[in-house]
Order: structure tokens, then sequence, then C-alpha cells
């Protein structure tokens, strides 16, 4: 199993990647164009500009970062099904597109309705009640839970049916072809499972959040302990919608950008996001430094790319998909601790008075300007908070990571031996493929082609036609784990060397 979650998590580095960027365009929207997250009225009434060329420019951006930000489940479906086939074809990416289709479109709103519309309660008018928790689990389906599941069911599939022979009447859809097919009926399957499991799971979780609301601080915290752990399963939408929107009469987010104070309402109006700002803009920041210190030496720059790019999207702008999801598969049991350290924050954040809300999420742009509603509270109190928790996340991170010799990024077990610098002969990838390929015993010696962030992973016939000494002379290292695998270190600069080696085996 947990070869299997490493292996998911490398999966999704690949979607990941493109995330960060997609959150600092939004950040840099947001300062450019701070009426689009407040709302036109509450921008108006405090001086914000409502049109005009920064807002037009800001208003761009903030839209560019969210045709994939929005669309992470999409991503996920194709990345996750072409990281987890077996030589990574882009046939599964299309796969996972297939199957994310059709589970999303089988278990929209619309097509419930028609299909099993017992499974939609009615309005005393005889209308569908859009106020169910059935219905908003269906409205919801689109979330990064599906996407991945999406994703290894094109994987798994692709894996299995790829060489399908099927008979001469049908051999057009032989081998790859069959695999989209196969993928469409078994997400078909999935579907229909879903329809009856889904809406109970996000039922139990809205009634779980009706039950917590109650308990003032302590509630707020168990509220953002589940809401991270629920992350993956997309699942923390049904929390979401008890604390932040008018689900049982609270609507934490929608009263706070509606202006409105603690003394319009019966809570304390922002202790459902508050906690947040801390945790996003100083403490994953704070665990991303903690991961990148803990990396192997020779690992380190790989690790850097991801955390440095996910801790400047986490603090600008709370966009934390692409720290999360770098180490959660990874690392899970470090997963729930970093949920519980939301927990303790968000519950020590609503007893200090501390008042902050967000309309996209708890990074620096939204704190800023929230600052400016009637709501907020001590928003100062963000350093000393801040500064705790980049020390409590970097601590606990540190010694978890070290103490119990974690997976995250820059420790993955498969790759104890490569190189960061990878110090090849030349630059010239093609003469690397194909030097590498000679010492391997040529094309008809080499069974299966694979590379992973730092090697070739290779299967060959016959073992004693390898040359290591030839193949160390334009690489890092040769590592021999069975009889008929071979793994060449080569680097970062792996991909474009297997992208050579794979046209001269063809």
């Amino acid at each position: 199993m947990m070869r299997f979650l490493q292996r998911l998590g490398k999966a999704l580095m690949l979607p990941v990647a493109v995330l960060p960027i997609c959150g600092i365009l939004m950040g840099i929207g947001y300062w450019l164009c701070p009426a689009y997250m407040m709302g036109g009225a509450v921008a108006e009434g405090l001086g914000y500009a409502t049109s005009g060329a920064a807002y037009s420019a800001g208003f761009f951006l903030i839209k560019a970062g969210g045709a994939l930000i929005d669309n992470m489940a999409i991503l996920f479906a194709i990345g996750v099904a072409v990281g987890m086939a077996d030589d990574k074809e882009g046939t599964a990416g299309l796969a996972g597109l297939v199957s994310w289709l059709m589970i999303t479109n089988l278990l929209s709103t619309a097509t419930v309705g028609a299909v099993a519309p017992f499974m939609l309660p009615l309005d005393a008018e005889g209308v569908i009640s859009t106020t169910s928790t059935n219905y908003i689990a269906f409205s919801k389906i689109a979330n990064p839970f599906i996407g991945i599941l999406a994703g290894l069911i094109a994987g798994l599939c692709y894996n299995k049916f790829k060489n399908t022979k099927l008979p001469d009447w049908l051999s057009f859809f032989s081998g790859k072809r069959s695999v989209a097919i196969v993928t469409g009926l078994v997400s078909i399957v999935v579907s229909v499972i879903l329809l009856f499991v889904w809406p109970v799971i996000f039922g139990a979780l809205v009634a779980l959040g009706k039950g917590i609301a109650s308990l003032d601080a302590v509630g707020a915290g168990l509220y953002a302990f589940f809401n991270r752990l629920l992350i993956p399963t997309g699942l923390h939408h049904a929390l979401n919608n008890v604390f932040w929107f008018d689900t049982i009469g609270l609507g934490d987010l929608s009263n706070f950008w509606a202006g409105k104070t603690s003394a319009d309402v019966d809570w304390s109006l922002g202790m459902y996001m508050s906690g947040f700002f801390p945790c996003m803009m100083f403490g994953i920041p704070a665990a991303a430094l903690a991961m990148y210190h803990t990396a192997k030496p020779e690992k380190k720059k790989v690790a850097m790319g991801i955390l440095l790019s996910a801790a400047i999207a986490s603090f600008v702008c709370g966009v934390t998909e692409p720290f999360e999801f770098a180490f959660m598969f990874l690392a899970p049991g470090l997963y729930v601790v970093y949920a519980l350290l939301y927990g303790i924050f968000v519950a020590v954040t609503t007893v200090v008075g501390f008042r902050a809300g967000f309309s996209f999420s708890a990074g620096l742009t939204d704190l800023i300007f929230s600052a400016s509603l009637p709501a907020a509270q001590k928003t100062l109190l963000i350093i000393p908070l801040g500064i705790a928790a980049a020390i409590v996340f970097y601590v606990v991170f540190r010694f978890a990571i070290v103490k119990f010799n974690l997976k995250t990024p820059g420790r993955e077990d498969d790759d104890p031996d490569e190189v960061s610098d990878g110090a090849l002969a030349n630059n010239d990838y093609t003469a690397i493929a194909k030097a590498v390929l000679e010492g391997l015993g040529g094309v008809s010696n080499v069974t299966s082609v694979d590379n992973c962030i730092t090697r070739l992973r290779l299967e060959v016939k016959d073992s004693s036609l390898v040359n290591e000494k030839a193949i160390k002379a334009v690489s890092s290292g040769v590592i021999r784990p069975s009889k008929t695998s071979v793994q060449v270190i080569i680097g970062p600069k792996v991909q474009f060397v297997a992208d050579e080696f794979k046209k001269l085996v063809k």
C-alpha cells in the first residue's frame, strides 16, 4: 500500500507543478483588482475602483490563474493517469479525461435529476431543493478526489488492457485503442456506485459540521482539522458549506465580505477563516523549509523547485495544493499532523481575537484587503501568530521527517543514490542516449524503458551484455536492483535523455 501511495504521490507531481504559477498570477491580479475579491457593492463602498486599466489587467490575471486552479481536478485526472501508466503513455492521459468526463457528467445534478430523481429531494413547491444535502453533494462532484479517482481508473485500465488482442473484425480497437473504451465502461460502474455512496458521505460530513458548530473555539479548531484532512478527497466542500456559506445559518465568509460585524450575527464573525492565515502564510513556507533542509544533499535542488514555488504561492494568495499534494501520499501520517496543526492554530486564533477573512484563500492578498472590512479585528496579531506558526510547523515537520524517516520530496525510497547535478559527459542528449544504449547491449537487449526524476529505469533480456564501464562514462553511475533491471543515474536532465533513448529503441 505504501509503495502504491508513493507512486501516486509521484504521479501527482506533474499536474501539481503547474499550480504555483497560477496562484502567483491570481495573487498579482487581486492586488490590481481587489474589487473582484470583495464584490462590487462592498468595493465601491470602500472606495476601490471597479473599472479602469488596473482593474482590467488584474481581472485578466485572475482569470488566467483561475483557468487552471478551478480545473485542477482535470489536471489530476490526466496527470495521475499518465503517471500511473507503466510506460507513461499519453493514451492513459486520454483515458483519464474520458473517465473524468464520464463520472462528472453522469453524477451532475442535471443527469441525476433525470435518471434518479428520487436522489434529489423536492421543496414544498415540488421543485428540486437546491439547498438539500444531496443536491449540494452532486453539485460538488467535479472535485480533486474524482480527478484522482479518474486518473487511477485510467492508469490501471491502461496497464491491464494496453496489449489486448481482439478478433480480426474488431482489430482496429485492439491494444491501446481499447483502453479508453474499457475505462469508459469501468467509469460507468463506478458512477453507479458513487450515485448512492457520495451523498451519504457528504451528508455525514455536513452533519458533523452542524454538530461542532456550537463548540466555539474548539469547534473552529475541529472544523479546520477536518477541512485540511479532507482536502485529498474534495469532501472538505461539505464542511465549507456549513461554516462559510448559509447552509445552517452561519455563512462566516459571505457575511464577512458583506460588510457585517459580529453584532449582526450569532457568532464571532471570521472565526472560521482567521486561523488559516498564520498557517498558510507562515506555517507552510516553514514546513517547506524543513522539507528542504531534510532532503538528501544530492536531491536538494530537485526538491527546491517544487517547495519554493509552493511556499510563495501559499504566502501570497493561499494556494496550498502544490505543497499538500507534494507530500500527502508520500507521507500520509505527516499530513494528519499537518491537519492537526491547523486545528490548533485556528482554535488559538479564535481565542486571541485576530479576525480576517478571505474570498479566495488565506494569503497575504486577502489579508490586506479584508483588513479594511468592518469585521476585521487585531490584524497586526498576524505577526506574532505567524512567527509562532513558522516555528511550530518547522520544528514539528523537521522532527517528524527525521525521526520517522518520512519520504517527503527529496527523500524518496527509490532514489537513494541519485545525484542532483548529474555529471554528464556533455549536454548532447542524443549522444548520451546512444552511448547508454550501446552499453546495454543494443536495441535487441532492451525490453522496457522508463524514468523517474533523475534516473533511467531499464529492463534487459541478457544482463551479461551490459557494459557498466561504458555507461558510467556518460552518466553518474549504474545500479542493478535485479538480474534484468538496470538503472542509469543521469540527474534532473534525465527526461531529455529518456526522450532520445525512446526514439532509438522504437
